[in-house]
């Protein structure tokens, strides 16, 4: 137990101790309170509780305007800037097609849809010859249920009466085909004497309209089984296309890069890179269409007479037609030209032999003295090359009757 004498020094101590926490206290609130806030403790005062439990005021004040922090401006919002966009293309100006123009129809599924638009923009300047496209976008050979082209291609022939005729199909065609009651595998060997057939018959039908046609191969495609399918469907395509008296045309070159594999773009027919193909890897752009046109243009013009998509066509003139004059030919133009000089050319110095021939007998002239007998000519008085001493005077009767001055005396 504490005594009592214990307690009395404790007691007497407290005033000290209390006094040298409550200095200590005031000093440390000044050094972490804001003067606003120490003057409302102060005016409130001061007890024992508050050294072992704080009082938080319950007003936040805002810093003194002395460290108050200027805040930044808002950035200005910008405009956002114009992308620039590619130059449009000039319009192609469409001629009004006459009434009797030559019919070019095109056959096939939605690839020779593509076809014929870019054939359609080909000869959008000739009135003379129009497309007409009757192609059926699921059709092939294979499902002859949806559309059979060998049964209707001569009856499309005798519709439209054209003067040429463009096939291109085999995009629907990897699939299964009935057979005789038998679903035969893509490319299997019954499958592949199937497709030679209906392909054959088709060639044979057309050729029975007896109209020229061409028979358009397949592009490549980005899955790398339908390009190889579709180069095995071009070597159908093109026997039957050349045994019927028609013409393959190849366009694979122009879709596929320097080591043949498929690409997205490329250069269109004025070599500027351009998309040729769509996202799926099998449609076909706008540039692309107008690149598969480009490869059936020029057999297109040879059957139809012309020598450009736009330019007339020259083919025989109907009956009844008054035969003009054949225009003469324009007269030659003379051109007067000089005739070439050469520097060393020996007529100029009066000679007639080339060098390294026999020198002449006799050397009369200053050059031939000097190149045959190694004679000089004697120099003009006054000349730069007259060594004599004492210089010779010419003649004053010569020098005032004379206006020139010569560069050799004979």
């Amino acid at each position: 137990m504490v005594s009592a004498a214990r307690i009395r020094v404790i007691l007497r101590r407290v005033p000290i101790l209390a006094l040298a926490i409550t200095v200590l206290t005031v000093g440390i609130s000044g050094a972490f309170y804001t003067p606003a806030v120490a003057q409302e403790e102060e005016s409130r005062g001061w007890s024992l509780r508050d050294l072992l439990f704080p009082r938080r005021s319950e007003r936040i004040y805002p810093p003194p305007p002395e460290i108050q922090r200027a805040k930044p401006p808002k950035p200005k919002a910008r405009k956002p800037r114009a992308t620039p966009r590619p130059p449009a293309e000039p319009a192609t100006p469409v001629v009004q097609k006459a009434a009797d123009a030559r019919t070019v129809l095109v056959v096939g599924d939605f690839i020779a849809s593509g076809l014929a638009e870019g054939l359609d923009a080909a000869f959008a300047e000739n009135a003379g010859v129009k497309i007409v496209v009757r192609s059926n976008g699921s059709s092939g050979l294979v499902r002859e249920d949806v559309y059979n082209w060998p049964a209707q291609i001569k009856s499309l022939i005798e519709t439209e009466k054209p003067a040429a005729v463009i096939v291109m199909l085999g995009s629907n065609d990897r699939q299964q085909m009935r057979v005789d009651d038998v679903r035969e595998q893509p490319r299997s060997e019954n499958w592949n004497k199937e497709y030679e057939r209906r392909t054959d018959a088709l060639g044979k039908a057309i050729a029975s309209t007896k109209v020229p046609y061409l028979w358009v191969g397949m592009p490549p495609f980005r899955v790398a089984k339908m390009t190889t399918d579709m180069l095995a469907f071009n070597d159908i395509y093109r026997s039957a296309a050349e045994s019927h008296g028609g013409e393959f045309v190849d366009i694979w070159d122009g879709f596929v890069d320097e080591n043949g594999a498929f690409v997205i773009s490329g250069p269109d027919i004025n070599g500027q890179a351009v998309r040729l193909r769509t996202d799926d890897g099998i449609n076909v752009s706008k540039a692309g269409k107008r690149k598969l046109a480009f490869y059936a243009e020029k057999p297109l013009l040879k059957i139809l007479g012309l020598s450009a998509p736009g330019s007339v066509t020259t083919a025989a003139a109907p009956a009844g037609a008054p035969v003009e004059a054949p225009v003469p030919a324009a007269a030659p133009i003379e051109v007067d030209r000089t005739v070439p000089m050469l520097l060393s050319d020996p007529a100029l110095d009066g000679g007639s032999e080339l060098l390294g021939a026999a020198p002449s007998k006799k050397a009369d002239k200053p050059g031939e003295k000097l190149a045959v007998e190694r004679k000089a000519s004697d120099a003009s008085p006054g000349r730069a090359d007259d060594f004599s001493w004492p210089p010779k005077v010419q003649p004053a009767t010569a020098a005032a009757g004379s206006d020139k001055t010569t560069a050799i005396n004979p």
